[in-house]
């Protein structure tokens, strides 16, 4: 990679002011038989955790203080992982604004005996540099050096007429307690061990949380512990989960294919003593269910009943069709 030039840090680094980091950072280490979900490979939500720590790591050393994630977007899951496998996370920046880092995020993995990893995951990922008061603060401009660096930031400007149109199609539906499809809720309290470098809780923890609210959902809707996210998109972080909050994970169905099951989840968290919650995050992901030989199996179909299920399928199938139209 070409080197960038040099230029002032405007966050830091004082042992050495004229530097700036390389937008790259790759994270390797090994999956562990605590990191495996149901199906015995390593789960989604902890690969999502991954994820979020190595675009943490490369938007940190980018920015030179404490970020915060904002946006993941489009995690398709190509592959599993294995417990015992040589695992990568790869997070790059390739487009800066004010204060905000866009990140793509790959996985790979493999034996550790093998000659190379095979990609498992990809995404892309916001970050926004935050001060001490937790307001936005400016981050170093990414000049690109090369067609590969102009390439990936064109592309990054591109994604977000595909942001915009998610995020609308999302905020026009409504979810209350007049629909009829099955849901379930997690409640809990956010633990220290949950916590990040910021005090809060991790973004990755979030997401984590997030699949083991589908699972569940579509454990019991299939009857079949084992099955596997294979999409997550949407991910929008609209403020920080602390540390002693009541948080409330509510997985609901919004649509069945053939094979698949579409899920809406909604995390809340606020003050234990009040009870009064606020929106934290929200994503849609996609399972599917596995049969005995780890291939897709048939799912049973939910037909939506009242006017709000029948507008949230409507809704799940919108969101497949914008994503098609980008080829994504």
């Amino acid at each position: 990679m070409t080197p960038l030039p040099a230029r002032p840090h405007p966050r830091g680094h004082t042992a050495y002011p004229d530097l700036v980091p390389d937008p790259e950072i790759t994270l390797r280490f090994l999956a562990a038989p605590t990191d495996a979900g149901q199906s015995g490979s390593v789960s989604a939500g902890r690969v999502l955790e991954w994820i979020d720590k190595a675009g943490y790591a490369a938007a940190a050393r980018w920015s030179g203080g404490y970020t915060v994630t904002a946006y993941v977007g489009n995690v398709r899951f190509s592959r599993p992982v294995e417990v015992g496998d040589l695992v990568e996370a790869r997070a790059r920046v390739i487009l800066t604004g004010r204060s905000s880092m866009h990140v793509t995020v790959q996985v790979s993995s493999g034996p550790p005996t093998a000659g190379g990893l095979e990609p498992a995951t990809h995404c892309l990922m916001i970050f926004v540099a935050v001060d001490d008061e937790g307001r936005p603060t400016p981050v170093p401009a990414l000049e690109p050096r090369s067609m590969e660096e102009r390439l990936l930031a064109e592309w990054a400007e591109r994604r977000k007429e595909l942001r915009d149109q998610v995020q609308a199609a999302m905020e026009r539906q409504t979810y209350s307690d007049t629909g009829t499809a099955p849901r379930e809720v997690l409640r809990f309290l956010a633990a220290p061990t949950d916590v990040n470098w910021g005090g809060k809780v991790h973004g990755g923890i979030v997401m984590r949380w997030i699949d083991e609210a589908a699972h569940v959902l579509v454990t019991r809707w299939s009857g079949n512990p084992s099955n596997v996210a294979i999409f997550t998109g949407g991910v929008r972080f609209y403020q920080p989960l602390r540390i002693g909050d009541l948080v409330e994970v509510e997985a609901r169905l919004l649509h069945t294919g053939e094979h698949s099951v579409h899920v809406g989840v909604h995390v809340r968290s606020g003050d234990p003593a009040t009870g009064e919650l606020q929106l934290t995050t929200f994503c849609r992901t996609v399972f599917v269910v596995l049969d005995e030989d780890r291939r897709a199996a048939t799912v049973p179909r939910w037909v939506p009943v009242s006017e709000e299920d029948k507008a949230l399928d409507a809704h799940a199938v919108e969101l497949v069709t914008i994503r098609e139209q980008f080829g994504d």
